[in-house]
């Protein structure tokens, strides 16, 4: 089976590197976009399943909106083939569920088991490195389960570790506002970190082998999290503050930080994180590269990737079919194929072999 479609228009270089590489996008919204368009399907977004029955993110949330809508998908099957990209985390943020955070991730979780079996020949699960690799080589594409918004463990760590043998492999802490874990960044300035259950959640991560996510997270719960985990973390969608002041970007200090733990930032689509005015006016995509550039400069080339947040906001790039764009903006800045190959993917594959296995 092709694994990645050939795009016409594009330096054949850049092209035969993109299609050698591992490419791993370490963020993206896929899952609630699909439920809150009538249950589209992973493989056609013209299709839709009417007939199942409402579940918990349909009617909490229900549709998106018309100028959502209008967007269409921007993350699946057919998408992921033509830009290329070998594995994507697909992360359900819960943040919206008042109270029914679990309900809600087991809701998405069950929606995606079954549109994951229902196209076998194209799409697992990976719950490790390995599976990412044999995934790409046998021409299929891999999904990583994630939680955003560590609510959806309702304060158990026996929750967890169910949340863990159901494949979920990574959580993010917080999503902007406080949580039982810490303090988000959006409330940064009551001066909070991790809680006493943070602490105990990011030790149980580390043992079950779960990848730890920093974004959305206040600093000084950063700064907590990087002295309490015994293995590197992500920040799975966050861009560079000095380039674009804003709370959910990270401080050079942090980066310096984040390369010393020997974890990942995902640098990702999102206008507002590009630039200060991109909520209101689209930046060119050299102001996204200018992000990469600033953060291989202070965090090194091992440490950075791509988090693209499709789906969920990150839209500079229409959609994954756009995702070979990055690798062309690299090369025509410099970039050596080896450095390319580690932003493409190999950062966060190593990243994801140290917490996960």
């Amino acid at each position: 089976m092709e694994n990645k479609n050939k795009q016409t228009g594009l330096n054949p270089q850049v092209s035969a590197l993109h299609e050698q590489s591992v490419v791993i996008d370490s963020h993206n919204d896929a899952i609630v976009a699909h439920i809150r368009r009538g249950n589209v399907s992973l493989a056609d977004e013209n299709v839709q399943n009417p007939t199942e029955p409402t579940g918990t993110i349909a009617y909490l949330r229900g549709p998106v909106r018309p100028e959502e809508d209008a967007i269409g998908i921007q993350l699946n099957i057919p998408k992921m083939r033509q830009g290329g990209i070998d594995a994507a985390f697909f992360a359900v943020d819960v943040t919206r569920a008042w109270k029914n955070h679990l309900a809600y991730a087991l809701d998405a979780f069950g929606w995606f088991e079954a549109e994951v079996t229902a196209n076998a020949d194209d799409i697992c699960i990976a719950r490790k490195a390995s599976d990412i690799q044999k995934a790409k080589a046998s021409g299929k594409l891999a999904a990583v389960l994630v939680i955003e918004n560590s609510e959806a463990v309702e304060r158990s760590l026996n929750i967890l570790r169910s949340l863990y043998m159901l494949g979920v492999r990574s959580i993010g802490l917080t999503h902007n506002l406080n949580t039982w874990a810490s303090t988000g960044n959006d409330e940064e300035d009551m001066g909070g970190g991790l809680t006493r259950f943070g602490i105990a959640l990011v030790k149980e991560m580390n043992r079950l082998g779960m990848l730890v996510d920093v974004s959305h997270i206040s600093e000084r719960g950063f700064w907590d999290v990087l002295e309490i985990s015994e293995h590197p973390v992500i920040a799975s969608h966050s861009n560079c503050k000095t380039l674009c002041r804003h709370p959910r970007n990270l401080s050079n200090e942090q980066l310096k930080a984040l390369a010393a733990n020997g974890g990942v930032v995902g640098i990702t689509f999102v206008p507002g994180f590009i630039t200060a005015d991109g909520w209101t006016k689209m930046p060119p995509l050299a102001q996204l590269l200018n992000h990469f550039a600033y953060a291989i400069d202070i965090a090194g080339i091992d440490h950075v990737g791509i988090g693209s947040d499709f789906d969920g906001g990150g839209d500079l790039l229409k959609d994954a079919s756009e995702f070979v764009k990055i690798a062309e903006c690299l090369s025509e800045r410099g970039y050596s194929d080896e450095d390319i190959r580690k932003v493409l993917g190999e950062n966060h594959l190593r990243v994801f072999k140290a917490a996960c296995g």
